[in-house]
């Protein structure tokens, strides 16, 4: 078993997560149940699924996890995209946060490669 919390790939999830929650509080009331849901359930999936998938024993069941990590949070990706393009946030703000995010994803690749 990994000790999820040794993990950089966990901890910058933790953190993504963290600051995605100061994001999306910008979010207009009337998105409580649309945006706002979705992006704060992607954003907790993405740590929660690397932390999961530390319990597997295999690294074959290990690499599913964090492909559903993966998607998590490509999914946060594509929201604030769209939160975006309807003006709730500025373009600069998403872009550095963007920033941030697409280095996640590349480290969650990273050890799917590693564990596939």
């Amino acid at each position: 078993m990994r000790n999820f919390r040794q993990l950089t790939v966990w901890n910058q999830g933790i953190e993504l997560a963290v600051r995605g929650y100061e994001l999306v509080k910008r979010l207009p009331t009337e998105e409580k149940y649309g945006l706002k849901s979705q992006i704060t359930k992607a954003l907790v999936s993405i740590p929660s699924n690397i932390a999961e998938g530390c319990s597997r024993k295999s690294d074959k069941d290990f690499a599913r996890f964090l492909e559903i990590s993966l998607g998590s949070a490509y999914e946060v990706e594509t929201d604030l995209i769209i939160v975006e393009k309807i003006g709730y946030i500025d373009s600069k703000t998403i872009t550095e946060y963007l920033k941030q995010l697409q280095s996640q994803q590349r480290q969650i690749t990273s050890f799917i490669n590693r564990f596939a």
